[in-house]
């Protein structure tokens, strides 16, 4: 008992050590911190968001339409008198779970084929793997609206089609993994102990392979936002009165010239959450994989 109470401490540390060296690598990595910066902005900015709008985002005033920023709005109304500010702010809770529920989903799907194409090998591997070529040979911007129109916009058919579109990344990455994690020792010496398939995949195998997943997630989620952003600006995705970026941006082309903030702002908004979560994969991706530690350490 006191050897394995003595194990387990020194297990303990050691993971907490490991927690510190990759929060210090982040930490040094300029990029890393200037999008974890703004991916913390973006969803505070969400989370508080009843908050920090200065007004209701659907509350619409037609005596004040158009109008160009002032104290009372500081970007300016809409084209039904609607404050832009405050939609640009409630816009961030649409895109960023939008974005994280479909990477999710997607990264859920992606991960479970990838991981038995990998581990089984043989035919279901091979099953998988064509699958996989099908739907990456897709365009997805294409099929995105395609499918959002047959089913119907609406946040939970643009959630779903993002998520089927998408996985194959997930799958690649994980299958790759796979086929290097499970010819290890510490595997086989599972094999050796009698231990299940099941165990082997979820405890030996998937935890070791999840290190370019984690990179890939937060790439995905900058993807997936700008994805939702281009169906809504087409008129496929999230549907009037819901304030979203994508929305803003269309109806604000429109009036660019009388009022430029109607597009200007939304779409700085779509610019600085593809980049914040871009920015954080790459300082991932370095902390992660020592070959890369310190290449993107400057900005």
């Amino acid at each position: 008992m006191a050897t394995k109470a003595a194990e387990n401490i020194k297990g303990m540390r050691s993971f907490k050590r490991r927690r510190e060296n990759l929060a210090r690598t982040i930490m040094a990595h300029k990029i890393a911190v200037v999008g974890l910066a703004i991916i913390i902005g973006m969803i505070l900015m969400a989370v508080f968001a009843p908050y920090l709008a200065p007004h209701d985002p659907n509350d619409q005033d037609l005596y004040h339409v158009l109008e160009g920023p002032s104290a009372k709005h500081l970007l300016g109304t809409d084209d039904v008198g609607r404050d832009l500010l405050s939609r640009v702010i409630y816009g961030a809770r649409i895109s960023l779970f939008i974005g994280i529920v479909s990477t999710f989903l997607s990264a859920l799907l992606g991960c479970t084929l990838g991981l038995i194409s990998g581990y089984k090998g043989g035919i279901a591997d091979m099953v998988i793997m064509r699958i996989t070529d099908t739907f990456m040979c897709l365009p997805v911007m294409v099929m995105l609206l395609v499918i959002v129109a047959v089913m119907g916009p609406g946040v939970q058919n643009i959630i779903i089609a993002i998520s089927i579109l998408t996985w194959t990344t997930f799958a690649r990455l994980m299958r790759g993994q796979v086929l290097y994690v499970r010819e290890l020792p510490f595997v086989e010496a599972a094999h050796a102990a009698g231990a299940s398939e099941i165990r082997i995949m979820l405890k030996d195998i998937l935890p070791n392979a999840m290190a370019p997943i984690i990179v890939a997630v937060t790439i995905t989620l900058g993807r997936h936002i700008m994805l939702e952003s281009i169906a809504t600006f087409l008129g496929l995705g999230v549907q009037p009165p819901t304030p979203t970026w994508g929305k803003a941006l269309r109806v604000g082309y429109s009036y660019l010239e009388i009022v430029p903030l109607y597009s200007i702002a939304p779409g700085l908004m779509i610019t600085l959450a593809v980049l914040g979560f871009n920015f954080f994969g790459d300082g991932l991706r370095d902390a992660l994989d020592p070959r890369l530690r310190g290449e993107g350490s400057a900005l």
